[in-house]
């Protein structure tokens, strides 16, 4: 019986002086890892920096099916922020920098510990070298588990590890899985609009679509302007060599209206006009390969295009509605001059002349002379 109580008091007093040490152990740490994404850098960046995708990679979220997940208004860029509760634990993360096709930075919390975590993304042979690193500080509870499972960098270590082969995954299937088809040839009804009009790197027009889409639907949603229709991109000119573009970012709307002046804001009328029409779906990256089939298509056909703008895109299913881009759907309108069809013109057959018949005149009949008898 004693020695069970000498045992008991070993065991009490090992658990206090590792309790105390644990507690009096810095609690700040640095967890990195990379890993090579096969796709382009900047199709990986994309797809990092808006929040909505986080679920499709992030190995505690996808692991944890009761997970309930509550995104902000913005989904992307400086401001973007995804708070999640499930049953292995809730937190959040915000994203406060962003440099194009560069880095990342966010503020994380998971389970009451704070981070820092910064996203690098750079060009290497087979895709891109895509670094995940988190800076921060854990609290007592954190510091207690991670003593008895391996350490802190064991432990955050696996979760970036198997999210960055989860995101290559992802990538690999969403990004590089699409499908392109020439329709031929359609009539693009018209429509009124509002617009905003620049010109803009062709590398730049997707995330320049988000921004400024949600700049005119916040406008008509103010002034109770109806909506009528998906939103389009009216591209007037397309320069490969220089690699810019002069575009509209395009809402239809129901009724013709006037803005006021000074408005960056402007409404326009799209005429209906005949067209070669293609329709892509998949990751919008895939629009210059729809654009070169439906050229091949044209020139293959002697159609002769008409020079008043380059092409129209219409966004028929886009990230607001699915988040895998495999299943976004776009169609393109490539205006066309109306084949003139000759009109002959109508003669009526000559008519043979009728000669005029002259009737004969008839002999005088002469009275029967009067008898002598």
């Amino acid at each position: 019986m004693r020695i069970l109580k000498y045992l008991f008091l070993l065991l009490l007093l090992s658990f206090v002086a590792s309790t105390i040490f644990i507690a009096t152990q810095k609690g700040n740490f640095t967890v990195e890892r990379s890993q090579i994404i096969n796709s382009p850098k900047s199709n990986v960046f994309n797809y990092v920096n808006d929040l909505k995708n986080f679920v499709n990679y992030s190995s505690w979220i996808r692991d944890d099916s009761s997970s309930a997940l509550i995104y902000s208004d913005k989904t992307f860029g400086v401001g973007a922020k995804l708070s999640w509760e499930g049953t292995r634990g809730s937190g959040d993360v915000k994203t406060n920098i962003v440099k194009a096709n560069d880095s990342i930075s966010q503020e994380m919390n998971f389970d009451g510990n704070s981070s820092s975590v910064f996203w690098t993304f750079k060009d290497t042979t087979g895709g891109t070298k895509v670094t995940w690193k988190s800076v921060g500080k854990m609290n007592f509870k954190m510091k207690v588990y991670t003593a008895f499972n391996g350490g802190i960098d064991r432990m955050v270590g696996i979760m970036l590890e198997r999210s960055l082969i989860n995101l290559n995954k992802v990538l690999d299937l969403e990004i590089n899985s699409f499908t392109v088809k020439v329709d031929g040839l359609a009539i693009k009804p018209g429509s009124f609009y509002l617009k905003q009009t620049f010109t803009s790197k062709i590398e730049n027009v997707t995330k320049n679509s988000r921004i400024v889409f949600q700049k005119i639907i916040t406008f008509c949603d103010k002034n109770n302007i109806e909506l009528n229709g998906k939103p389009f991109i009216l591209y007037h000119t397309y320069n490969l060599t220089t690699g810019l573009t002069t575009l509209s970012f395009c809402i239809p709307i129901k009724n013709q209206i006037m803005t006021s002046s000074g408005s960056d804001i402007l409404a326009g009328k799209l005429e209906q006009f005949d067209a070669i029409k293609t329709t892509l779906k998949g990751d919008y990256m895939h629009s210059q390969k729809a654009i070169d089939k439906t050229i091949a298509y044209i020139n293959s056909n002697k159609i002769e295009l008409d020079q008043s703008f380059s092409h129209l895109e219409i966004l028929k299913t886009s990230r607001t509605e699915n988040s895998n881009p495999s299943q976004w759907v776009s169609e393109l309108y490539f205006p066309i001059k109306p084949k003139v069809i000759p009109v002959r013109t109508y003669f009526p057959a000559a008519r043979k002349k009728i000669e005029e018949i002259i009737a004969p005149i008839p002999a005088p009949i002469k009275e029967e002379e009067e008898s002598e008898f």
